[in-house]
């Protein structure tokens, strides 16, 4: 798929970020793969993160981070720059924020195609994917305190269902956990970055297979 084209596709399927509303339901959770789980009642604090795509010379790339050691929770995890709303906030403003505040990339530079559909993690938030077009790699500094590292990895790589795992951990006492992880060399991709980047899949994607399984059904 060629830059152009991957970029009318996401502003073709995503939702419009300027019809944004505090009160959107999650379709997508960590709770998903876990249907048999305790999900609480509770109030979802929102929060976004950008999901940068970089129009690069060999094709499209998606920005990423790995969050400080020094942290204190979700430490060396792979994420996307993003965080709680500030009040008054929309889910781009935050996004936008919370890149500059996390690696320094100059919101002037992301052209903001749209948002994903709601994500709710098991943490009790309400994330949205706010999806930024970026002409080239941005000049980044990570902030220590919050971000290890800052590094690309190929949108197709991420668009691939073959990379996308059904993986599980067991906590002593608890319910097998299941989670979707995408590894990624030496980097693990996993729990509600990997969810999010499931959910983008299967809004830009899960359509396309819906001919050739129909047409299979139908020779068999």
């Amino acid at each position: 798929m060629s830059l152009s084209t991957l970029r009318a596709r996401l502003i073709e399927r995503l939702e419009p970020a300027s019809g944004w509303v505090p009160d959107r339901l999650p379709v997508h959770s960590d709770f998903d793969l876990n249907p048999g789980a305790d999900r609480p009642a509770r109030i979802l604090r929102p929060a976004a993160v950008l999901i940068p795509v970089i129009a690069g010379p060999e094709g499209a790339t998606v920005l990423m981070t790995r969050r400080s050691d020094s942290l204190a929770s979700h430490t060396g995890q792979i994420a996307f720059p993003g965080g709680r709303l500030d009040p008054g906030e929309t889910v781009a403003d935050a996004a936008l924020r919370e890149a500059f505040e996390e690696v320094a990339m100059d919101p002037a530079l992301v052209e903001v195609l749209g948002i994903g559909d709601a994500y709710e993690t098991g943490t009790g938030f309400l994330v949205t994917p706010v999806v930024g077009w970026l002409t080239a790699t941005p000049a980044t500094t990570p902030s220590l305190e919050e971000v290890a590292e800052v590094f690309e990895v190929p949108w197709d790589f991420l668009m691939d269902i073959a990379n996308h795992r059904q993986e599980a951990w067991d906590r002593e006492g608890q319910p097998r956990r299941w989670y979707w992880a995408m590894p990624f060399g030496e980097r693990y991709i996993w729990g509600v970055t990997a969810g999010i980047i499931r959910a983008l899949h299967a809004r830009l994607y899960d359509d396309e297979a819906a001919p050739e399984a129909a047409a299979a059904e139908d020779a068999a």
